[in-house]
């Protein structure tokens, strides 16, 4: 995997050499949300190698389009503030909406992130401008600023875009062949890309994308406990879903194959999106037993593991674009020692085989609700071992993660040089 570390003395020298770098992301703490974590661990990181790191981001209103964070925490009419980590961030304002409407969220991301520039041309000038995806317009606002700070660019592609667009059909005709051209012409400016997986750094290679590395997602080891397997005497079968409830994920399939099994086993689906509405809907009409939660953080979230026999990692199989994507989430079951049921595919489906962390079924209901009930009748295969963990120490560990992503962005930056390596920046 791409992840290891730089070995040479020299690279070691880039990383310790202490930079600037200007993060654009249209989510950041004290948010909940999936750039947040990976940035969140990344910048303390970063932080912790004496790096300094200026966050350009909207004032905290992620995921209701609206703030609801008290007015100092959220960054609300602050100009910068100071970040857990020491980082430096610079607020710049948001158009309020309300619902799951994705041409609000738009037009929201497109004010934010034409206002991204002149808030990033304030300050020290970085050594490198970094913007991460999903965000099409903070892309485009993190190459205006390079060429205008006159520092090289990286581009963060944390989804498969755009080839994620074409499967979900997000926009149609003249279009989205726009939406396209635009994806494509900010990777081939880049004069970094990094992806999440090796099989989208591979896609973008393949079409001439240069300078493609890869940098999973992953999480601090440290502090994500190892839970007892889940008792081999039990009244009930309990499957949980944590995460993202939209159409990459088609948890109906669950709720259908929760509505086959009927007494005696149960789905619980935690977490927010489009889809939330019509899920309750449908849960509802078959009589399913599942029940609903909304986004949990903290302790919440390790006491609905623990209720758990089987965690459920799930995209949907029809978009060729997630043979090539790996839920974030995939990571955290893993780490945390649950049986996986897993719906997915390609580079993900590998992962869970190697780290031998659960079972990849198809997305279908019958298949999911047999898997359960054999699961429910030989329930020692529900203690998934340390095997799962392991791997993401040895693959997913934030600590490692950043130290080469340092490593990159120090080569790109030129610290090789003498003069370069003992440049300090105040």
């Amino acid at each position: 995997m791409s992840n290891s570390l730089p070995g040479d003395s020299a690279e070691q020298d880039q990383v310790d050499a202490p930079l600037r770098l200007m993060l654009l992301t249209h989510s950041y703490w004290p948010e909940h949300s999936p750039p947040q974590r990976r940035w969140g661990a990344l910048t303390r990181e970063f932080r912790s190698a004496g790096w300094h790191v200026d966050v350009v981001a909207p004032v905290a209103h992620y995921p209701n389009g609206r703030r609801d964070l008290p007015r100092r925490q959220a960054g609300f009419a602050l100009s910068h503030q100071k970040g857990p980590h020491g980082e430096t961030i610079r607020r710049v304002p948001y158009l309020r909406h309300i619902g799951t409407s994705s041409v609000a969220r738009l037009v929201d991301q497109v004010f934010s992130a034409v206002l991204s520039v002149p808030v990033g041309l304030s300050g020290k000038k970085p050594h490198a401008v970094l913007a991460t995806a999903p965000s099409l317009p903070t892309l485009a606002a993190g190459l205006v600023l390079s060429k205008l700070r006159r520092v090289p660019f990286i581009v963060e592609m944390r989804d498969a875009w755009p080839d994620l667009a074409r499967d979900a059909r997000i926009v149609q005709g003249s279009v989205k062949s726009v939406v396209e051209h635009v994806v494509e012409f900010v990777q081939r400016k880049a004069d970094l890309v990094v992806t999440v997986t090796e099989g989208f750094a591979d896609t973008l290679r393949a079409r001439g994308v240069r300078n493609v590395i890869t940098v999973s997602n992953g999480l601090d080891l440290g502090a994500m406990p190892f839970l007892d397997p889940p008792p081999l005497e039990r009244d009930g079968f309990h499957a949980l879903y944590l995460g993202n409830h939209g159409k990459s994920q088609r948890l109906d399939v669950l709720i259908r194959a929760a509505a086959l099994l009927g007494e005696g086993f149960h789905l619980t689906l935690v977490g927010s999106g489009t889809s939330r509405p019509q899920l309750v809907k449908l849960a509802r009409e078959l009589d399913a037993p599942v029940t609903f939660y909304p986004s949990l953080h903290g302790p919440a979230v390790m006491d609905k593991y623990r209720e758990a026999d089987t965690c459920i990692v799930s995209l949907r199989d029809d978009w060729k674009s997630f043979e090539t994507t790996v839920p974030s989430k995939t990571y955290e079951v893993l780490a945390i020692g649950r049986h996986v049921t897993a719906i997915v595919r390609g580079e993900a489906e590998r992962i869970i085989l190697d780290a031998k962390g659960g079972d990849v079924v198809t997305s279908n209901a019958r298949a999911v609700a047999e898997l359960w009930r054999e699961l429910s009748k030989d329930r020692a295969r529900l203690s998934a071992g340390k095997s799962g963990r392991e791997w993401v120490e040895n693959h997913a560990e934030y600590s490692k993660l950043a130290r080469n992503y340092m490593g990159h962005i120090a080569e790109l930056v030129g610290q090789g040089s003498s003069a370069r390596s003992q440049e300090r920046v105040a």
